[in-house]
């Protein structure tokens, strides 16, 4: 609890890059918003890329809206943009193997 009387949550920021990662944890009141979790981190002074408000987040690999509660214990996570389709890789793929198995 907190001087006011409310219940302080445990949560933890999390946003990774290919060759550097961040997980930092903080206590926030309940109530607090996914959002407003992010901006109380500080995480995005560490990763300017990822801009005031975040495209795409997510609590424990699961998508969720930046207006969610979080919830004592919560995992945010912050995602990066793809950087090829998915479908469009998995048709290459399938591409390359079937070029491969054709008789010449």
């Amino acid at each position: 609890m907190n001087g006011e009387g409310k219940k302080l949550l445990r949560v933890e920021v999390g946003y990774a890059l290919p060759a550097e990662q961040a997980l930092l944890a903080l206590e926030v009141e309940d109530g607090t918003t996914i959002g407003q979790a992010i901006e109380r981190s500080g995480i995005a002074i560490r990763f300017p890329e990822i801009g005031v408000v975040p495209a795409r987040v997510g609590v424990f690999g699961k998508r969720a809206r930046l207006d969610t509660p979080v919830r004592d214990g919560d995992r945010i996570e912050i995602y990066r943009p793809l950087m090829a389709d998915p479908k469009e890789v998995r048709r290459a793929k399938a591409k390359r193997r079937r070029a491969k198995m054709s008789p010449r």
